[in-house]
This record gives C-alpha cells, sequence and structure tokens, in this order.
C-alpha cells in the first residue's frame, strides 16, 4: 500500500504471533490486491481501464469501500470525491504522476470527465457503471482506513479483542494497552523540519484518523501543492487547514472525513462535523509560523470523559 503499519497486542506466545502475523498479511494483501492503482492487475486498475458505461463486476470489498466513498461525498457535498484519479496523476501524486503543474485547460477537462455522481452502484447487482467512460477512481483517502478496519475485525474474530491497529498513519484502538490502560496515540504536529507531537490521545474502543498537508507536497514555479485535490476546482486545497483529525466508530468513515476538512477548510470543515456529529479537531496555520487548535463540541465532549 505504500506505506508502513504496525499492529500491537498485549504480549502473547510465539504461535500467536505467527497467527497474528499471517492475519495482518492477509488483510493488507487483500485490500492492496484490489485497491492499488499502482498494481496494473489490481481490481480498481482494471475498473480505470474499462472504458464503457457496461456495468463492471466487483469483488464484496471493493463494492463497499466504493460505497462508503459515495457516501463520504454525499456528506460533504463532494469535498471528498474518489474520482479526481486522473487530477491526482495531473498534479504529480499518482502512479502516472506528471513532472510539472497541469494546464487551465487540462484542469477544466479532467474536471468535466470526473465527479462522484457519476459512479453508479448497484448492490443487488454488486456491480459499478460509469455514467462517464473516462471516469477512474483513486482509493487512497479512504483504503487504508479500510485496511484497518479489517484487520481490527479479523484480530477479533480470532479472539485479541485488546489490539491498536496502525496503517500509514489511520488507526483503531480497541480495549486496553498492555497496561490495562486506555490506548496513548499522538496527533503529529504540522511540521516539515522534524516529527513533532501536538498532543496526546487517550482512547478505546475508537477509530482515529488524520490528514496533513504536511508530509506529502510538490514544489513548483515557487508554490508548494497539496497532495490533497480539491474535487470542486481540480487543483490542491489551499485552505489553512494544515491537519484534520476525526474520531469516530470506523476508521473508513474517518479516513474520508479527514480528507474532506482539509479542503473545506475550518469554517464549513467545522459546520460539517457539527452537522455530522463528528469528533474533530483542526490544526490551522495562524500567520507564517504559528498554528492554533479548534474542535469540534463532539470531540470536547469526547475528550472531557478522558476516553471514547
Amino acid at each position: 500500500m505504500g506505506t508502513s503499519y504496525r499492529v500491537t497486542v498485549p504480549a502473547t506466545s510465539s504461535s500467536d504471533e505467527s497467527l497474528l502475523r499471517a492475519a495482518v498479511r492477509a488483510e493488507l494483501e487483500l485490500v492492496d490486491g484490489l485497491m492499488s492503482t499502482y498494481r496494473p492487475d489490481s481490481e480498481l486498475s482494471r475498473l480505470n481501464r474499462h472504458r464503457s458505461s457496461e456495468p463492471f463486476h466487483l469483488s464484496p470489498p471493493t463494492f463497499a469501500v466504493l460505497a462508503a466513498a459515495r457516501a463520504a461525498s454525499a456528506a460533504t457535498g463532494g469535498a471528498f470525491d474518489v474520482t479526481v484519479a486522473p487530477l491526482v496523476n495531473a498534479w504529480g501524486f499518482g502512479p502516472a504522476g506528471a513532472t510539472v503543474p497541469p494546464s487551465e485547460e487540462l484542469v477544466a477537462s479532467l474536471l468535466r470527465d470526473s465527479g462522484w455522481a457519476k459512479l453508479l452502484l448497484d448492490p443487488a447487482a454488486g456491480t459499478a457503471r460509469k455514467a462517464e467512460p473516462r471516469l477512474q477512481c483513486d482509493l487512497s483517502a479512504i483504503a487504508k482506513g479500510y485496511a484497518v478496519d479489517r484487520i481490527s475485525a479479523a484480530l477479533e474474530e480470532l479472539g485479541f479483542s485488546d489490539h491498536l491497529v496502525e496503517v500509514g498513519g489511520e488507526l483503531r484502538a480497541r480495549g486496553s494497552n498492555p497496561e490495562g490502560q486506555s490506548w496513548r496515540v499522538g496527533i503529529e504536529r504540522p511540521d516539515t523540519s522534524g516529527r513533532l507531537v501536538q498532543r496526546i490521545l487517550r482512547i478505546r474502543d475508537v477509530a482515529v484518523a488524520t490528514s496533513g498537508d504536511y508530509r506529502n507536497f510538490r514544489e513548483a514555479g515557487g508554490e508548494r501543492y497539496s497532495h490533497v485535490i480539491d474535487p470542486r476546482t481540480g487543483r490542491p486545497a489551499s485552505s489553512l487547514v494544515a491537519s484534520a483529525t476525526v474520531l469516530d466508530a470506523s476508521a473508513i468513515r474517518a479516513d474520508a472525513f479527514a480528507t474532506a476538512l482539509l479542503v473545506l477548510g475550518e469554517d464549513e470543515g467545522l459546520a460539517l462535523a457539527e452537522r455530522e456529529n463528528l469528533a474533530v479537531l483542526l490544526i490551522v496555520r495562524n500567520g507564517e509560523n504559528a498554528l492554533r487548535e479548534t474542535t469540534s463540541s463532539r470531540f470536547r465532549a469526547t475528550m472531557s470523559l478522558g476516553s471514547p
């Protein structure tokens, strides 16, 4: 999946550890094999090459992720949209990424070929149909969360109800840590000079996803471009929100909404958080080198309880 992962459970026997490693790898390989845009044989790559309005049959996992993506798109007014894959490439962040920023004409053309409402899903048939045959999807802003949820469910099924699963910064905490307490996780400070902690959260039985614009970016012509594309403009997101953290029951939902919050910015993002009853922490640029935090009412209520 082009990133790292970490799974923590209380001390186990060597045979348990082998079982756990096999279960974790199986889930990661399944998600990567189905949803990678870097693997030409993945199901997602085959869907992207399907230049037709005829139905395309999907495996249940891929269908589930696309359905979750559509739900997030509808809830965010299109601020989250997995059909921006060609724009991601055009701005240099995909497997066929360009080395120079795209022209306004190219951005306008790619925008016309995208749009979450143009991907039609049929739950009964398990198929996707493109209203625009050139439509392509990039699930990198939601698949990691889905992988976290799958790994957590697999560990639960094996009887390991206490665990912390992290894939590419998205995580899910279940039960207690090895000391029998809530899990402690750090929210990174948006700083390109080093990895500093902004604050520590004590959590249990909740997923946490953070999206930021300070690690994955490109520079061209004296400008810095975020890897997060605003589906409404076809350009990299340009809000003052440097980092968005969402706590939710599922990592897939937290992952999608964290990305949308970077696009929406502070005011629209907090309005979304209140509307969807999301626990949200935004770290906002406040001047050239200053940062400030702003939170939703659900986040403040959650943290005042000590742990979710």
